[in-house]
């Protein structure tokens, strides 16, 4: 039927369009007036079009049929840990993160826990051979009878922790060793992550973050897979900003970036993506705003295809993890996925002419700055001579500079502030960079939030 229904319509070609709107103009410059350059150096145009396409639309490798809502859980008492999970799949989380600075009791941890209905992932801040096969001999072991087993991503990641700390876990050599034989002894587990929610939230843009993030995983594709000729199963850890179409556009570049470098590797060219909003642009005054930054944003992963996000709590700045925060940041999701039917279908951005020629872009020019970094001696090499630093903090003082300068604007923070709004007094962690003065082998990636020279000058004038 509706074949019928357009065929009194003629087509309208892009120059037609393009005539069209310079006619419309009056004289005025359609570049200057209508298209504008991203930070990324990505030119928007007003319209776009399928004459812009020369090939048929390609399916993004590894697209989720669904996406879960995950919570993140500090294990610091292991009981209290227990029944904070339980109780987070029991009001709707399908994925619990469980972050631990220090070795715990799986036991205790995961007594009672519904393997069968929520996946498991793992942010360690340690590193012990010893530990990690503690762990997953406990999963292994569980019984078999259970509906389903234990989904576990444990989420090794050497590099990330050089780049977040400056240091290695032990050293070079130790720390590849335990890697080494934790994967010899179980090559089919989801052991190893990329954590590029670093790059993003230290200020680097969308095409660095893609860089990064695959010059990141190439340094274990190329020491993992090369050695073992094993399958790599690989889990990407994304923050999503606020340039909303921009954002969905990332997420599936880097699938196809990634099952391009895999595919060299003849390993498996699908991986695994967890993401959560940015802390970048989260603020500290008029705090509520944050839970509409924070929508928008898991938004975008969403329909940019993670598979697992995890929402940021709107007062996680400033208060310790409580109950209620992680109750809105949980019924966030859920609303996304309950009432407004984010789950119903799995790949709805695709064949949208501007979201396509978005992806195919960013993954153009993320491409050529990867040769570069490979050229450069690699993401390790450049991390060692402090290249990713220095170009990560350019990109950030360029951000930065639009927002001293109110070009950039963060509602209630400087654009619209509330003069009367107070936070000294609410304050139970310390929201701004903390300088460490520990001795690092290299110059750590530092995160930093946008507002913060902002928030620190007003909170001295608070009485």
């Amino acid at each position: 039927m509706s074949d019928f229904l357009f065929e009194d319509f003629d087509e309208v070609s892009a120059k037609q369009w393009k005539q069209k709107i310079q006619y419309d103009l009056k004289g005025a410059d359609y570049n200057e007036t209508l298209v504008w350059q991203s930070p990324e150096g990505i030119h928007v145009k007003p319209f776009y079009h399928q004459d812009d396409f020369e090939e048929e639309f390609q399916s993004i490798p590894g697209q989720p049929k669904s996406w879960k809502i995950a919570q993140k859980i500090f294990i610091d008492d292991e009981k209290i840990a227990n029944n904070i999970a339980l109780d987070a799949v029991e009001r709707g989380a399908e994925a619990i993160i469980f972050s631990a600075a220090e070795e715990f009791d799986p036991k205790t941890v995961f007594k009672n826990f519904p393997f069968e209905t929520a996946s498991i992932y793992f942010n360690l801040t340690f590193l012990s051979e010893a530990f990690y096969n503690k762990l997953i001999k406990f999963f292994s072991d569980l019984p078999a009878n259970s509906e389903r087993k234990a989904i576990v991503y444990y989420n090794i990641d050497l590099i990330g922790n050089l780049a977040r700390t400056g240091n290695w876990f032990h050293n070079l050599k130790k720390d590849h060793e335990i890697l080494d034989s934790i994967f010899e002894k179980n090559p089919s587990q989801n052991l190893l992550s990329v954590d590029a929610t670093l790059y993003q939230n230290a200020g680097a843009n969308i095409v660095q973050q893609l860089a990064y993030a695959l010059a990141h995983a190439n340094e274990y594709l190329n020491h993992i897979a090369t050695e073992t000729k094993q399958p790599l199963s690989l889990t990407f850890k994304l923050a999503t900003g606020p340039n909303y179409f921009f954002e969905i556009a990332k997420i599936r570049a880097l699938r196809k970036l990634y099952a391009a470098l895999a595919k060299e590797y003849g390993t498996s060219e699908t991986c695994h993506i967890i993401s959560t909003p940015s802390k970048r642009n989260k603020t500290l005054y008029d705090y509520n705003v944050n839970l509409l930054r924070s929508t928008t944003e898991c938004m975008s992963a969403i329909l940019g295809g993670a598979d697992t996000v995890c929402n940021l709590p709107y007062d996680a700045l400033y208060h310790k993890s409580n109950e209620f925060g992680e109750r809105i940041a949980r019924n966030q999701l859920l609303i996304l996925k309950h009432e407004s039917y984010f789950d119903t279908v799995s790949n709805p951005v695709d064949g949208t002419y501007y979201i396509e020629s978005l992806t195919d872009e960013l993954a153009e020019k993320a491409l050529q700055l990867f040769k570069e970094i490979e050229k450069g001696g690699g993401f390790l090499q450049q991390l060692k001579d402090g290249t990713i630093q220095k170009k990560i903090k350019e990109s950030a003082e360029k951000e930065q500079q639009l927002f001293d300068s109110g070009e950039l604007k963060l509602l209630g923070t400087n654009y619209h502030p509330n003069k009367n709004d107070r936070m000294k007094g609410d304050l139970e962690l310390f929201p701004f960079v903390k300088h460490n003065p520990t001795k690092t082998l290299i110059a750590p990636i530092v995160e930093k939030r946008l507002s913060e020279i902002t928030e620190q000058e007003r909170l001295k004038t608070e009485s």
